[in-house]
């Protein structure tokens, strides 16, 4: 498969795009690993929302049991262009090798990843879209990386709404202070102990930590499983053109996705403030 025609139009069918530019994003981005993620063909997408559960209650035999019904919201999202752009050479565009293919595919796909983590896990000014950061109704807890009570603490919290922890997400400088924990005085057992089925995971209380510079240090971020979205339009492109590097016999590779993010419950989502280590 080649990138290009010889008039230099784009030869990639819906199908490769997914490959080498969708497929390669969810892998680089840690917002997408530890969120759902959603493709919609809307320019917007509605996530309902219940604020207030129906009810139940005792009821005794043969009497009529008394209606409720939940009251419910939308939260609507729009997902944004986020864009990449890389400069080739033309035999580069043109080998018909897999692995040409994935060299350019592999490279826009970290540089999208990298921005949409950085809008998830930040509070960046639009057209990015708004991020945990934002967010105003998260549950904060306060503590110091001197052991594992703040994940404790964190997973009570989510549990205290309903919810259960999918994700930890921490700053590399958060996650380096976390690693060299002893689990004792003089001892050189670490605390926080490798998952023995992925070495380079570490989970505390079980919960998987991830690690993105995207994070603020001092916060580390513990992310309720199903309640935080990735909404991504199925228009996303792959685009190439020689015109502005005619000279040279290059050709520009252009990426485009459009992405939103969803928050259906913020009082799950816990941010967990340990200073900056």
């Amino acid at each position: 498969m080649t990138f290009v025609s010889n008039d230099g139009a784009s030869l990639l069918r819906p199908e490769d795009v997914g490959t080498l530019l969708v497929q390669p994003v969810q892998r680089a981005s840690v917002a997408m690993s530890v969120s759902e993620v959603i493709f919609t063909d809307s320019a917007e997408f509605r996530v309902p929302v219940v604020t207030d559960d129906a009810t139940a209650g005792w009821t005794p035999e043969g009497e009529e049991i008394t209606p409720s019904k939940p009251e419910t919201d939308e939260e609507l999202v729009k997902p944004a262009k986020v864009a990449g752009l890389t400069i080739v050479s033309r035999e580069l565009a043109e080998d018909s090798s897999p692995a040409a293919a994935s060299v350019i595919g592999e490279s826009l796909a970290r540089d999208i990843a990298r921005k949409i983590d950085a809008a998830f896990f930040g509070n960046e000014s639009p057209p990015a879209p708004s991020g945990l950061e934002s967010l105003a109704d998260v549950d904060d807890v306060d503590g110091d990386l001197d052991s594992l009570d703040v994940f404790a603490e964190a997973i009570a919290a989510a549990e205290n709404v309903g919810a259960t922890l999918g994700a930890f997400v921490a700053n590399p400088a958060d996650a380096l202070a976390l690693a060299v924990l002893k689990d004792q005085d003089e001892s050189v057992r670490p605390l926080l102990s490798a998952d023995p089925t992925e070495p380079t995971r570490r989970a505390p209380y079980g919960v998987p930590l991830w690690v993105s510079p995207a994070v603020t240090a001092g916060t580390i971020w513990g992310i309720p499983s199903g309640r935080t979205m990735v909404v991504v339009r199925t228009d996303t492109r792959i685009d190439v053109s020689e015109d502005a590097y005619f000279s040279s016999d290059r050709l520009a590779v252009r990426a485009t996705m459009r992405v939103g993010f969803a928050f259906p419950h913020e009082e799950a989502i816990v941010a967990i403030n340990v200073g900056g280590s």
